[in-house]
């Protein structure tokens, strides 16, 4: 990976993970995933974090190589997470002179990981606005906390204007990959961060004040270009609007009926003229993707069957995950397949209820067993009451 790059001075030592299945334990990475981690090169050179252990060996050999020789005066740590922090100790023992730079909140966890040696006096801890001199390259820090771990911080490097932005910004799928930035930016963004909206719109409005030319992440590609686009879609997000007018049809059906219904929904709406209609199967799609597709739309229609007095767990699962992750500002209607005991739709109210400003149209949908003539109609209505709110 030691072609990618940024300026004569700021090299790129990241590594692709392609064989890694699932990241943090859930999110599926059909593309894989990039650790990235730089260095500076001046009279004082600074690594800017490590990566994960699976590939500690491969970033290790793209350290050497862009040292040539030279040592290490400090190892910046903007972000304690494992994929982040796992060769740590590898480059402390490897270079004992070198000093560590991090938050006072990562220096009071960096016990609970590795045991550094002689770590009173090689650990340096910086504040907000402090900053390091490098020698023609200033480093300067800014806390973020809660981004989305509480001893986060990013830098701002003066004099080449990069920030060096933690998992902000961050994206899943390799470096290489051909596909749109913002598919698998918002998928990473609302199920890694996304809970987190005030605080990313803290440090976006630090990050205003800044002349940022490029954007160094943990994950993804360097951002060098329409910076304005990216940091717009981040604003977006992290403040819970809407980013497109639409709908998504969630579905958790058992035995297809109560998909058939969903599928007609989807149908209807598209008939009224709705340009962007979204539909995801809950018992077999990607999760992950479906609270993406949640969080993208201004709209949500719920269809599930009931299930032991409650709602079929794939819906209460979806809903539980939009709670967790702060899902709001939406407006929901609800569709439920009662065969004999109706209670889906009183299962998924009870969780909507726990979240902010979220709509619930007063036509509700309730279908015994399968679809007849006379609950088309019953969905007719819940249609055009989703599209005048």
């Amino acid at each position: 990976m030691s072609n990618i790059t940024i300026s004569d001075s700021i090299k790129y030592i990241g590594v692709n993970d392609t064989t890694l299945d699932l990241f943090e334990g859930q999110y599926i990475i059909p593309n894989g995933v990039s650790y990235n981690s730089y260095v500076i090169l001046d009279e004082k050179v600074a690594i800017m974090d490590t990566v994960d252990a699976r590939k500690g060996d491969e970033w290790f050999d793209n350290l050497l190589n862009t040292l040539n020789g030279r040592g290490v005066d400090y190892l910046i740590i903007s972000h304690l997470e494992p994929d982040h922090s796992a060769n740590i100790k590898r480059l402390a023992d490897a270079y004992p002179d070198a000093k560590l730079v991090l938050s006072n909140k990562a220096k009071a966890m960096l016990p609970q990981f590795f045991n550094i040696e002689n770590a009173d006096s090689r650990l340096i801890t910086v504040n907000e606005g402090e900053e390091l001199c490098l020698g023609s390259h200033t480093l300067k820090f800014i806390m973020a906390p809660m981004v989305h771990w509480p001893e986060v911080m990013v830098e701002y490097e003066i004099s080449e204007k990069v920030l060096f932005s933690a998992d902000g910004f961050g994206k899943f799928g390799a470096l290489g990959t051909d596909e749109d930035w913002a598919c698998e930016a918002r998928r990473y963004y609302f199920n890694i961060v996304g809970k987190y909206g005030i605080p990313v719109q803290t440090l976006l409005k630090k990050a205003a004040t800044l002349d940022i030319k490029t954007i160094c992440p943990l994950h993804g590609p360097i951002l060098n270009e329409n910076l304005d686009y990216y940091i717009g879609k981040y604003m977006t997000w992290s403040s819970y609007e809407p980013e497109d007018d639409g709908v998504l049809v969630a579905c958790a059906s058992i035995h297809g009926n109560t998909k058939c219904v969903a599928e007609k929904m989807v149908e209807i709406l598209k008939s009224k003229g709705v340009k962007k209609v979204a539909f995801t199967d809950l018992t077999r799609d990607d999760m992950a993707e479906a609270i993406e597709d949640a969080f993208r739309y201004s709209r949500l229609v719920l269809a599930a069957a009931s299930y032991d007095g409650g709602v079929f767990p794939p819906m209460e699962d979806f809903l539980n995950r939009l709670s967790h992750k702060a899902y709001q500002k939406r407006t929901v209607g609800l569709i439920e397949n009662a065969s004999w005991a109706p209670s889906a739709n009183r299962s998924m109210r009870n969780i909507l209820d726990t979240m902010k400003n979220i709509t619930i149209c007063e036509n509700t949908v309730t279908i015994m067993s399968t679809m007849k003539d006379s609950d088309i109609t019953e969905l007719e209505k819940l249609a055009d009451e989703i599209l005048a709110k």
